[in-house]
C-alpha cells in the first residue's frame, strides 16, 4: 500500500522506519506532510520519500497516496482524520484517537459513508505476546480474573514535556501513556468497568495530569489498578492474578516476554518477540482490511477504540480536567 505521513515528529519517524524495513511486503512511502517545507524535506531526504508537502492538505490531495498515517498532536487527530476522509484516503490515526467520544464517533461514521479504512493506531492490541495472552485466558489457565496492576512512567523534559502537558495539544498522563494502561485492562477482561475511582491525581501548572491512580471494577469483581506519570521513572510492568494462577510481564507495552504460573506447575517463560518494533502488525492490519474492503478492524474495532476514548474522557471530566478551547 502506498502510505503517506503527516506530520514529521518523532513517532512519524519510527513509522517510517517501520515501512521502510517492510519493504518486501509491498508497503511504500511516497509523501509526507508537514506544516514547514524544512522538515517535510529533511524527513523525506531521511526515509527516501520522493514528495513532501508543505501543508496537510497538499499530502491529503495527492492522488497517488492511498492511505495516510496521521502523528500530530493529540488535539488536531480530528481535523486532520476529516480531512483525510474527505479526500478518499485510508487512515491510520495515531493515539489518543481523539479527544471526545463524539468526535470518535463521526469518524467511523465518516470512513463507513466513504467506504474507506480507518483505524485508531493502538500497536500493543496487535502483539503477538497479546494474542497468545488472549489464549491463555481464554482456556481459563489461570482461572478467573481477580486483580490486575499495571504502571508507566517517566520523566518528560525539554520540548517534549512541553508539548506532553500542554493542554491545547491534549497534553497529560491519561492520554499518552495511560492509554496503554487502560488498553491492557481491555485486552484482558474484554469490558468496560463497572465503576472507576480516582485515587490520586495531579494536575500541573500546565492544566494537565502529570500523575494519577485509578482502581477499575470490572464485571465478575475483578479489580486493576492503573498507575500512569510523566513527572517519574517507573518500570511498565503487569500482574495479573486468577484463581488458578497468575501472569507476570516486566514490560506490558513493548511486550514480548511473561511468566505464567499456574497452581502444581513450574513457572514457565514465554516468549513472543516482534518482527521489528512492534508497529509492523498495526501497518499489516490496516493493508490487511483495505485488501479485503474493510471500513474498520475485526482485531482492533471501533468499539474498543470508543470505549477507551469515552473512558478517558470520563475520567479526567471527573477531575474536571478540560483541555484549551474545550467547552
Amino acid at each position: 500500500m502506498k502510505w503517506g505521513i503527516l506530520a514529521t515528529g518523532t513517532i512519524a519517524k519510527k513509522f517510517a522506519s517501520t515501512v521502510e524495513q517492510m519493504g518486501a511486503e509491498g508497503e511504500q512511502l511516497v509523501a509526507v506532510g508537514s506544516r514547514h517545507l524544512e522538515s517535510a524535506q529533511a524527513f523525506a531526504q531521511q526515509y527516501g520519500i520522493p514528495r513532501c508537502y508543505d501543508s496537510y492538505e497538499a499530502l491529503a490531495a495527492d492522488p497517488e497516496v492511498e492511505a495516510i498515517y496521521i502523528a500530530t498532536p493529540n488535539t488536531l487527530h480530528y481535523e486532520n482524520c476529516k480531512l483525510c476522509l474527505e479526500q478518499g484516503k485510508h487512515v491510520l490515526c495515531e493515539k489518543p484517537f481523539t479527544i471526545t467520544p463524539e468526535q470518535a464517533q463521526q469518524l467511523y461514521r465518516l470512513a463507513e459513508e466513504k467506504h474507506l479504512f480507518l483505524m485508531e493506531a493502538f500497536w500493543i492490541w496487535l502483539l503477538p505476546l497479546y494474542d497468545h495472552l488472549r489464549e491463555i485466558l481464554t482456556a481459563g489457565t489461570i482461572g478467573e480474573l481477580k486483580q490486575i496492576t499495571c504502571q508507566y512512567g517517566f520523566v518528560a523534559s525539554g520540548a517534549r514535556k512541553d508539548r506532553k502537558f500542554d493542554s491545547g495539544l491534549g497534553g497529560g498522563a491519561l492520554l499518552d501513556i495511560g492509554i496503554y494502561n487502560l488498553g491492557f485492562l481491555r485486552i484482558l477482561t474484554g469490558q468496560d468497568p463497572e465503576k472507576v475511582e480516582t485515587k490520586e491525581v495531579h494536575i500541573n501548572e500546565y492544566g494537565t495530569d502529570d500523575y494519577s491512580r485509578l482502581v477499575l471494577t470490572y464485571p465478575g469483581g475483578c479489580m486493576a489498578e492503573s498507575v500512569q506519570t510523566i513527572g517519574q521513572e517507573l518500570e511498565r510492568n503487569a500482574r495479573i492474578l486468577g484463581t488458578k494462577g497468575s501472569i507476570f510481564l516486566p514490560d506490558f507495552q513493548h511486550a514480548e516476554t511473561m511468566t505464567l504460573e499456574v497452581e502444581g506447575k513450574e513457572p514457565e517463560i514465554i516468549r513472543c518477540p516482534v518482527d521489528i518494533n512492534g508497529f509492523e502488525y498495526e501497518i499489516r492490519e490496516a493493508s490487511r482490511c483495505v485488501k479485503l474492503g474493510r471500513t474498520d478492524s475485526d482485531r482492533y474495532t471501533p468499539q474498543d477504540s470508543l470505549a477507551l476514548t469515552r473512558l478517558m474522557y470520563d475520567t479526567r471530566m471527573s477531575w474536571g480536567m478540560k483541555f484549551a478551547g474545550e467547552v
